[in-house]
Order: structure tokens, then sequence, then C-alpha cells
């Protein structure tokens, strides 16, 4: 996975009838999504911007991310949506279910946990956050959806070190240059299907790869646990659905997290 990135290479194994996207390569930037976010009134057609280093990058909730030249893979890409940013919010998911269902092509079980990661052995193996930025456009109010992907390659002790414990990393031979092509084309063939139909006809392929499906979780907000149940799969608008001892309730994903419940076993079904 230590192969040279060539935005030529990229541009050149991405299927030609996908929608055209502009490919830039850069060593080392803050944050590829604060890049795009900062330019979104000056985009025209889909960018990807993928940097060897990132030394900013950025989770959900304002947590860091960390990566490694050659170690993790750190892109974003920007695609303009004309809606407005409340039609975005299952998003997340839809990006998440485009890329496991690459990696699956690829010979890799990624596993999708709610909202916004990608498990593998139930480790963590990736990380997506959505940002958006408004912009006109001849006229029309475009809204940017800046998709921010980081994926680990391997996983060193220096990595190790920075992240306070172990994670998944890829064990695919393919080069990074490929990879990316196929994830470009994955993100291409979906993004503007939901743009036409929204979540709703994602919302079983979500949930045929939801890691925690059956399982007893716990849902938290900044330390506080709000709800404990057995985590069904989301509903056709990406919520999580979770039968409590209450009853089932629908949780939007906002800034919540989502932790397997220890002490408490799955149910088979």
């Amino acid at each position: 996975m230590n192969s040279l990135l060539s935005a030529d290479r990229i541009a050149s194994l991405v299927l030609p009838m996908s929608p055209h996207i502009a490919i830039e390569i850069v060593n080392e930037t803050g944050s590829t999504n604060a890049d795009l976010l900062a330019r979104a009134e000056q985009l025209s057609d889909p960018v990807l911007r993928v940097a060897e280093t990132q030394t900013a990058g950025r989770g959900r909730a304002g947590r860091v991310w960390h990566a490694e030249p050659t170690a993790s893979l750190t892109f974003s890409l920007a695609w303009p949506f004309q809606c407005g940013v409340s039609a975005l919010l299952g998003l997340p998911l839809v990006v998440g279910v485009a890329l496991a269902e690459t990696l699956a092509a690829q010979g890799v079980d990624a596993r999708l946990k709610w909202p916004n990661d990608l498990l593998l052995h139930d480790e963590k193996l990736g990380g997506i956050l959505v940002e958006t930025a408004t912009a006109r456009q001849d006229g029309d109010v475009l809204t940017w959806a800046v998709i921010g992907v980081g994926l680990n390659l391997a996983m060193p002790q220096t990595l190790q070190q920075k992240i306070g414990g172990t994670a998944a990393a890829l064990p695919v031979g393919a080069n990074r240059n490929q990879l990316l092509a196929v994830l470009a084309q994955g993100l291409a063939t979906v993004l503007p299907q939901f743009a036409r139909e929204g979540f709703a006809p994602f919302a079983a392929r979500w949930n045929l790869l939801h890691a925690h499906a059956g399982q007893a979780v716990r849902i938290i907000d900044h330390g506080q646990i709000l709800h404990v149940g057995v985590a069904v799969g989301v509903d056709a608008t990406g919520r999580l659905l979770l039968d409590t001892d209450a009853g089932r309730v629908a949780v939007m994903a906002g800034d919540v997290s989502l932790r397997r419940q220890e002490g408490q076993h799955a149910i088979a079904g």
C-alpha cells in the first residue's frame, strides 16, 4: 500500500460513464474537508481531494482523526446537491453503504457502526465526516456536501500510540491509486441516486451491513447514557431503531455515540 498517489492514474481507473470528478493530490494539508469547504463558492464539478498527511484531520463532534502517510488513506469528496441541508440527513449512512459494498467487492468484510464508522472484526477501520456549505451557481443555491473519509491501511506502533489502542487495517494488496479509484466510483454511483430518492432505498442495504444487529448497545450523548436497548437497524430516514424496556425508540444521529453494552448478550433473529 505504499504506491505513490497519482491524480492521473486515479482518473484513468475511474469508469468513463461516471460523473466528472476533479482529482487533487497534496502532500500535506490541515484538513481536506476544510480545504474544500473554504472553496465552496468557487466549485463547479465534484472534487476529490486526497492528502498524504493531514495535520488537523477531524472526526465527528470535533474529535481528532489520527493518520500517518502511507498507513492511512485520507480524502474528501465535494459533491453538489440541489436541496437544503435537512434533506441530506441520511447521507453519512449512504456513504457508509457505498464504502462497505466497494470494500466487499475487494474481499474485505467491512461492517457499519451507526452512524458513521466502518468496522472490521469489531475494530474501527474507518470513519466518515460529512459537512456542508451553500453556494450560488448560475442563480441557483447549491448545497455542497463535503464527504471526508479516513481508512486505515496499516496499523504501525506509532499510530497505535496516537490513538491509544488498536484498530483494524485493510488486508488488501491493491495499491492506493486503485483503491481510491474504486471508492470514488462507488460514491459516484450512489450519490446521484440519493439525490433523486433520498435514504429510503438504502435502508435495507445498510441493515445488511449493520455491525450491531441484535446486540445490546447504549446511546451516549456528551457522556450521558440516553438509551440502552437492542439494536434493530435503521428506518427509512436513517434513524437507529432500538428495542428498550420501554418499547421501541428511534434515535437521530446528531452528536450521539453508540457503544456495545457490556454484560448483556446479543439475541438471535
